[in-house]
């Protein structure tokens, strides 16, 4: 079945290509898709003669520090405010890969008092905001939306930009396993790799470049797993106590979910994170036609149908947990009626 998407808007184009500044933001604690949109398209943007500031809330983590344009991220506030004001009226901000205004941290509002104010993401829950929006939930990621609109500016690929799209497109879609890969995502990352990039060597730094630390950490948080549902559900945890006595930190249980996603009866896996003071994350992962995004919707978070979270305050994962397992519940019986 050939795939149907919308082209790039014209408005989101209208406003790149009439400003010679352009702030680019994404959502807090960025994954690959997140840091590969926004370095790629810094690099693009560069390249063809634009003015461009990353914010970044907090520096990018160890485990995408081999990506090209790091050194462009910068978590100063003032340093954005002085290229704000700088810029004056000839400018334009960027969010990417940002499903929701909360999610662009503690300054938000600051942000988006920068007009226009231009979003591009392709989250199924994602919620309005700014005034110039390209949204589409069809999409692999953010990564491949960015790809397009470098289409529709007239841009030339760079090997940097070409560098980090493979990377933001390889990490949300699984290293091309999730459904949401079709086959434009993979016309796109062919052009990708004629570009220069070089799949071991991605999948080198994505998968084979470890530490002692994690390996410790997923040691302690997949002794954790507990099966409901005639195995159908998983559910994981890791606690402060397992990162304090593994000398690991939260960024390192990146990919854990996978592991219980991968059991053969599992069709959810859930992984809770304590936090601080009371505060617990959730990340969920499913196949097929559950949709996890609903049940993150009723705790006011969201994502995709199969890969979704929400963050809750004041409780504790055993509490998380009964919620959790209580809405799973009921999205696997509802699917036997």
């Amino acid at each position: 079945m050939k795939e149907k998407f919308v082209t790039v808007p014209d408005a989101v184009v209208q406003a790149l290509e009439g400003a010679g500044n352009i702030v680019l933001f994404t959502h807090i604690h960025p994954d690959g898709d997140a840091l590969g949109s926004l370095f790629g398209l810094a690099d693009l943007l560069l390249a063809s003669g634009k003015k461009v500031f990353c914010y970044l809330e907090e520096p990018v983590s160890h485990l995408y520090d081999f990506l090209p344009g790091c050194e462009l991220a910068n978590c100063s506030l003032d340093d954005l405010e002085s290229f704000v004001d700088e810029a004056s009226t000839d400018l334009v901000a960027l969010a990417l890969d940002c499903g929701d205004a909360d999610r662009l941290g503690v300054h938000r509002e600051k942000f988006l008092n920068i007009s226009p104010f231009a979003v591009i993401d392709h989250h199924l829950s994602h919620r309005d905001f700014g005034t110039v929006r390209w949204v589409e939930s069809s999409r692999s990621s953010t990564g491949e939306m960015v790809y397009e609109l470098a289409m529709a500016l007239g841009l030339e690929i760079t090997y940097r930009a070409a560098y980090n799209l493979y990377v933001a497109i390889c990490t949300d879609t699984g290293s091309f396993r999730y459904d949401c890969t079709g086959s434009r995502t993979l016309h796109i990352a062919a052009e990708l790799v004629e570009k220069g990039v070089r799949p071991e060597e991605v999948g080198g730094h994505l998968f084979d470049n470890y530490s002692k630390e994690r390996l410790k950490l997923m040691e302690f948080v997949l002794a954790t797993m507990n099966l409901y549902e005639s195995d159908q559900v998983a559910f994981i945890h890791v606690t402060r106590q397992m990162l304090r006595e593994s000398g690991a930190t939260m960024e390192d249980v990146e990919g854990f979910i996978d592991y219980p996603r991968s059991l053969r009866t599992v069709k959810i896996a859930v992984f809770l994170k304590e936090g601080k003071n009371g505060q617990v994350s959730v990340s969920m992962r499913a196949k097929g036609e559950c949709d996890v995004a609903a049940i993150a919707r009723g705790f006011d978070g969201g994502g995709h149908r199969n890969a979704a979270g929400f963050r809750l305050s004041n409780t504790s994962i055993e509490t998380v947990r009964l919620q959790v397992q209580e809405k799973v519940s009921r999205v696997l019986h509802d699917q036997k009626k």
